[in-house]
């Protein structure tokens, strides 16, 4: 039995998108909508549609990969519930089927595992385009702060199952990277890649999670994964949350801002919950590791590999830094000079 999101190659992921397509209109037949268009998103870690309906509500139609059991799926439906309990957070939410059913195991070509389907609330916003505002940017600090503060009221049940981000994540995610690294990595860009890795482990080995900075956490909240209405951003995709440290939850977001911008939503995170004093040194060795697992991410797909080139000016200019221990998040980093 072939696994649903088989795709190592171009016609492998065109079939891929058919079969999904398939099983996205079975499974919208089990659901009390008034569906008028199903619009392919993207296909990453999920394969996901908008579904439009002939009112105002809009909806996320899910597709899983088989990383994830039905056990972790459903923890993350229960996680989303609880945080939209808080007023002060509207995040996407999990829709039963009409006869009452989550996470629906849909059927599919002979061959392959029948993949898990789930429905959402679509959350109305739109992304971010061009630079961010001040206020933008101290906004996000509040959602994260309040993200962290709800979530941390969660009492999760005993069949709570989600991912744990930390050493043993990362060094999975370094494995993949060493099968993929010359497609965009010389020799020398990939040992410093290493030896930030094993800077980072060493890091992250000492640490101590505590109640205050350690709990769950969305875990891909870069700024695509949050859109944006009247200046208030509100997060989506949840997929990969679990269990981390919640300056790794900041590092991915930190990743896309301005050395400026993420000052001001440091300021912003506070003004909900305080950091510790001494959190500038951890969150830049979260902010290269956030950065490294982009790659392991993307390195296996070649339609990615230009823009990973492209983009070593500035990711072999932060690893300098951060082995140097110099400090670089409020910083300008100048590029470095990439010769090929």
């Amino acid at each position: 039995m072939s696994d649903f999101f088989r795709y190592d190659t171009d016609e492998e992921r065109r079939a891929l998108l058919v079969r999904a397509r398939k099983v996205a209109l079975l499974a919208i037949q089990r659901y009390d909508l008034e569906w008028e268009q199903i619009q392919f998103i993207q296909l990453s870690d999920a394969i996901t549609y908008k579904i439009k309906t002939s009112t105002a509500d809009n909806y996320l139609l899910r597709i899983h990969s088989d990383r994830l059991s039905r056990e972790e799926i459903c923890s993350e439906l229960l996680l989303l519930k609880a945080l939209n309990e808080s007023k002060e957070l509207n995040v996407p939410e999990g829709m039963a089927s009409f006869d009452g059913i989550y996470v629906l195991e849909i059927e599919t070509e002979i061959g392959y595992r029948r993949p898990y389907v789930t429905m959402m609330r679509w959350v109305e916003g739109e992304h971010a385009i061009g630079e961010f505002t001040d206020s933008c940017a101290y906004n996000m600090g509040i959602l994260m702060g309040r993200l962290h503060l709800a979530a941390g009221k969660f009492n999760s049940p005993s069949d709570f199952v989600r991912p744990t981000w930390g050493v043993e994540s990362f060094k999975r995610e370094m494995v993949k990277l060493e099968r993929y690294y010359e497609r965009f990595l010389s020799e020398e860009e990939w040992q410093l890649f290493q030896a930030a890795t094993e800077k980072i482990i060493s890091e992250l080995t000492v640490m101590h999670p505590k109640e205050h900075n350690y709990g769950l956490i969305h875990a891909d909240l870069h700024t695509g994964n949050m859109v944006f209405k009247d200046n208030q951003p509100y997060p989506i995709d949840f997929g990969r949350c679990g269990y981390g440290y919640y300056l790794y939850d900041m590092a991915g977001t930190l990743l896309g801002l301005w050395p400026k911008h993420r000052w001001m939503l440091i300021q912003g995170y506070e003004s909900v919950r305080k950091l510790e004093s001494d959190y500038a040194r951890y969150l830049e060795c979260f902010f290269v590791m956030f950065m490294i697992e982009n790659y392991c991410h993307h390195a296996s797909d070649p339609r990615e590999i230009a823009s990973l080139i492209e983009e070593q000016q500035y990711a072999q200019a932060y690893i300098r830094e951060y082995l140097n221990d110099r400090p670089f998040l409020f910083e300008v980093i100048k590029p470095v000079e990439i010769n090929r």
